[in-house]
């Protein structure tokens, strides 16, 4: 049956259609005969009891540089207009960000939000995956200090990052004796007013940081994000190499033990990372990966997802 999908994302016009996923899912819901309709986040209100936003039909592409034809915009009531809306803006997951969860989450389940918007809030990428410690490496969330120094003396070289960054940035390598981590801790402090993560150091980052998705707590498909040279961070937009890979036992005994839990918060497309057998985070808000497993020789898990979406409604 064809639906009316609405996708909440950032400006549709500027987006690197090569690896980004909210366009792979929308090429296959065209593909499907679901009717599309795009709006950015500030295009979205709350009158009265009614979630409106401000959208345009679309036609997608493949085609770099002409993969979009944008209609008109008017008004559309997402309650009951809409079948599926597809909350895919990236972070900053800023007070912006938990707003719109709010606004759709008045109209979730009856029309379906992908990801469940009170969970997005609710899981926030470095927060939800303390839930499983025994996944993790040793991790602190702190501003203090002295706690961050004692985590050092235990730990040795650690990683410092944004509890609410993304794509890699500002994710700092700290040597047990570092003569910048004064400097390093004063700019966070005077940056972030939330605590940071602190986490110690996996060496073997050097031969990947594995994307992992799962669609309705089920892993589908995997890639491994190898760092350039001179880089801890393996984030694709930072310059990391998309390689081919195997789930091995530990993964999946990680994706087997958190699956239940997103299954049931309504998380139907995920994306974790995990380093060396150690989950890091859990991607909630709007995952990348899909195109690079699919060019990898991977499955199509755009397919994957849409299958899922169109068994809730």
């Amino acid at each position: 049956m064809p639906l009316t999908v609405a996708v909440q994302m950032d400006p549709i016009e500027r987006i690197n259609i090569a690896g980004d996923s909210t366009f792979a899912l929308l090429l296959e819901a065209q593909a499907r005969g679901h009717a599309l309709v795009y709006y950015p986040p500030e295009r979205l209100s709350l009158s009265g009891s009614r979630v409106m936003a401000l959208v345009q039909d679309i036609a997608v592409r493949d085609v770099a540089g002409d993969h979009v034809t944008l209609g008109e915009p008017r008004r559309m009531d997402l309650g009951s207009e809409a079948d599926v809306v597809l909350l895919r803006q990236d972070p900053p997951f800023d007070l912006a960000y938990v707003t719109t969860t709010h606004l759709l989450e008045r109209i979730h389940p009856r029309t379906l939000v992908v990801n469940d918007p009170a969970s997005v809030r609710d899981a926030p990428e470095k927060l939800f995956v303390m839930h499983f410690p025994q996944l993790m490496p040793p991790t602190l969330i702190t501003r203090d200090r002295a706690e961050i120094e004692a985590f050092r003396a235990e730990h040795g070289e650690i990683v410092m990052k944004p509890l609410y960054g993304n794509g890699g940035a500002a994710v700092f390598k700290v040597a047990l004796k570092d003569p910048n981590f004064g400097s390093l801790f004063d700019l966070f402090s005077t940056t972030f007013r939330e605590q940071w993560v602190v986490q110690r150091f996996l060496p073997r980052v050097s031969e990947g940081d594995k994307r992992i998705i799962l669609v309705d707590g089920v892993a589908m498909g995997a890639v491994n994000r190898v760092p350039a040279e001179n880089d801890i961070r393996s984030n694709l937009v930072r310059g990391g190499a998309a390689k081919d890979t195997d789930l091995t036992p530990r993964e999946r005994e990680i994706c087997e033990t958190i699956g239940p839990e997103l299954k049931k918060r309504g998380l139907i497309f995920v994306g974790i990372d995990v380093i060396d057998g150690n989950l890091t985070e859990i991607n909630v808000t709007s995952p990348t990966g899909v195109r690079a497993i699919k060019k990898l020789g991977g499955p199509d898990l755009a397919a994957a997802i849409w299958d899922a979406i169109e068994a809730k409604r």
